[in-house]
């Protein structure tokens, strides 16, 4: 049985990183290299309100919502691979 200290803490974990992801979210910026959702790895090429233009090969650029980012690369990933 979970006791109340222990579903407190797991309720803080996951709120903190919750903001830090909609941090992540909201500093991204033209020219990083992201990750979506499904896994798909690619360079941001333009930025709208709720939607980000990801490229992620020469000819194909998608659009996907700004949600679908799970995480930022360190600059000059995509060339090493």
């Amino acid at each position: 049985r979970v006791d109340r200290r222990q579903r407190q803490m797991c309720i803080r974990d996951r709120s903190k990183r919750a903001k830090e992801h909609r941090e992540m979210q909201s500093a991204l910026a033209k020219g990083d290299e992201v990750v979506t959702d499904g896994g798909l790895m690619g360079k941001i090429v333009d930025i709208g309100d709720h939607a980000i233009l990801v490229q992620f090969a020469d000819n194909l650029e998608v659009k996907v919502r700004r949600e679908a980012i799970s995480s930022v690369l360190p600059k000059g990933t995509l060339k090493k691979l």
